[in-house]
């Protein structure tokens, strides 16, 4: 077993979520077209393990789900029509080896204390498909934020694992596809906002995401001066208007799946 040290809530990741996941679930909604791709990676499994599954987004409500959360804050902001949340972590995970016909994992692994032990624990648990929703760290720079608010971008880099690591880990025959994300999407990722940049122009929305909490805030609050003034004096509609009507962008988003 490994000893991990907690926040105050539980969280076991670099991210206090009894701090910043208070509102966490009114801007961080599942989005139905990335739903279904991760479903799809699941394919024919009918017991599925949810890890550092938070409020539940992207949990499959047609199969059998069992979900791990270390974070209070966020086990209490699950919905009354999902499973209630475990206690654990991904790095000790308190199930038999193949317990699970696939496992899935949402925005999640740039949070884990130790990566390869978490992904360890996953396969062992895991007689089939492991999904991986992420973010690719060599993409960030495709998203204008890269401009406006660097060291939010530079934090991710930092948080995300590289993907090679990731397939390494897991082994198996591994697969990374791009997700687009739609223009109308509904999980308040930064790049979420792509063609919506109003939307980084509130405090609750940059809070869902966790890259801001860890950049000092009078930096943030510089930056989101800064990105207000290019919207108010139309400089980022000069620069990337065209956004603001484009279906979808292809960013960082990437779904990486593992089969045994």
């Amino acid at each position: 077993m490994t000893d991990l040290s907690r926040t105050q809530d539980g969280s076991a990741g670099d991210a206090d979520y009894g701090v910043i996941g208070s509102t966490y679930s009114d801007f961080r909604r599942p989005d139905p077209r990335i739903a279904t791709i991760v479903r799809a990676a699941l394919g024919d499994a009918r017991t599925v393990l949810n890890i550092g599954a938070g409020a539940g987004s992207y949990e499959p409500v047609d199969l059998e789900v069992t979900a791990v959360e270390p974070s209070a804050s966020m086990r209490a902001q699950r919905p009354p029509h999902l499973v209630p949340a475990i206690d654990a972590v991904a790095e000790s995970l308190p199930f038999p080896d193949a317990t699970f016909d696939a496992a899935m994992t949402t925005f999640s692994v740039h949070q884990w204390s130790d990566l390869s032990a978490g992904l360890a624990e996953v396969r062992r648990v895991t007689r089939g498909p492991v999904a991986i929703l992420t973010c690719d760290p060599d993409l960030l720079d495709r998203f204008w934020l890269a401009e406006y608010a660097p060291d939010v971008i530079e934090t991710e880099r930092r948080r995300y694992p590289a993907v090679a690591r990731l397939a390494s880990a897991l082994g198996g025959t591994v697969t990374v596809d791009p997700v687009p994300i739609s223009l109308d999407c509904t999980d308040g990722f930064n790049e979420a906002y792509y063609g919506r940049p109003e939307a980084l122009l509130d405090a609750g929305a940059r809070a869902a995401c966790s890259a801001w909490s860890f950049v000092d805030p009078e930096r943030a609050r510089d930056y989101v001066v800064r990105l207000r003034k290019a919207i108010d004096s139309g400089e980022w509609d000069r620069r990337y208007g065209a956004l603001r009507n484009q279906a979808a962008f292809e960013g960082s988003l990437v779904l990486v799946r593992s089969l045994p």
